[in-house]
């Protein structure tokens, strides 16, 4: 009987832990992959605001400091998804190394990510109308609004090439963090492994694409009080506007986020880890056989 371990899985066990927890969430059922994928898209909002109120008002504070506190506040969104159990598009980018090893379909893998996109998109946008309806934007003296309209009007005037290399970066970031909790053996450890790669990618100032179905939504609706805008208008807020919402965030943050997740950290760690793995069983009597891998194919205890 092999001994129970509390130690963190190596990485070799972490790359199988994802090529098999990519194929069951290939698997899932539409209704549960896009439920699950709502919830996702909140929690990251909730992680938003979080950081979003810790760091308004902070004008006072080093620039360095201000970004790490919010880093640390926006890492609850993350720790959500993992612990609690949700469909988070950026993180479902390392189903790519089950996909790699041809035991997820090409056609499977773009529908798990197009319907956690859109589920990841309402819940977002569903909870920053919720908080604006709330007037949770005009605490602490308006503060949490202003630092809405301000982050709003940043992204929106990224460029667009400038746009998906700080996305690249940050979902390499955030699938590194998914990578980790993928060792863990505890809750504890899920949620040390996830804080500090999340914290550095906010302080760092990268783009996250379900984030941003946050960030920027919330401060569109803070700009529609024309009453409180006007009192705390942000500089060049001309360009929020939805239209460079999606066209000049949204879509680049987009690209970059499945460069950085799929191929900067699921490819590698696929070419590294499983490329020359053979699929294997063992049958009845306890002996390991070898059998050819199938394109798309997907155990049915995890099809939808």
């Amino acid at each position: 009987m092999r001994a129970v371990s509390f130690d963190a899985l190596p990485p070799r066990e972490m790359a199988e832990k994802a090529e098999q927890v990519g194929v069951a969430k290939a698997g899932m059922s539409v209704a549960d992959t896009f439920a699950l994928s709502v919830l996702a898209g909140a929690f990251i909002a909730m992680g938003a605001i979080f950081a979003t109120t810790v760091t308004a008002g902070g004008s006072t504070l080093p620039y360095g400091v201000s970004r790490l506190l919010g880093g640390l506040a926006f890492s609850l969104g993350l720790i959500l998804v993992v612990v609690a159990g949700a469909e988070l598009f950026t993180g479902n980018n390392l189903i790519v190394m089950a996909w790699a090893s041809r035991k997820v379909s090409t056609a499977r893998l773009l529908r798990n990510w197009a319907i956690v996109y859109a589920g990841n998109f309402a819940g977002a946008i569903a909870t920053a109308g919720i908080l604006f309806v709330g007037k949770q934007y005009t605490f602490g003296k308006g503060a949490v609004g202003e630092q809405a309209l301000a982050t709003a009007t940043a992204k929106t005037g990224l460029g667009f090439v400038q746009a998906i290399a700080l996305a690249a970066f940050c979902n390499a970031l955030v699938c590194l963090a998914v990578w980790l909790a993928y060792g863990a053996r505890s809750t504890a450890d899920k949620i040390l492994a996830i804080i500090p790669p999340i914290t550095a990618f906010v302080a760092s100032g990268f783009e996250h694409s379900v984030a941003n179905m946050f960030f920027i939504p919330i401060g569109l609706f803070v700009k529609s009080d024309s009453a409180f805008a006007s009192q705390h208008a942000a500089a060049g807020m001309e360009h929020l506007t939805w239209g460079h919402f999606f066209v000049s965030n949204l879509l680049p943050v987009t690209i970059g986020n499945v460069v950085g997740g799929a191929l900067m950290v699921g490819a590698i760690y696929w070419f590294v880890y499983l490329r020359s793995k053979e699929a294997s069983d063992v049958d009845t009597s306890g002996n390991q056989r070898l059998r050819p891998r199938r394109p798309g194919r997907i155990p049915s205890s995890v099809r939808g």
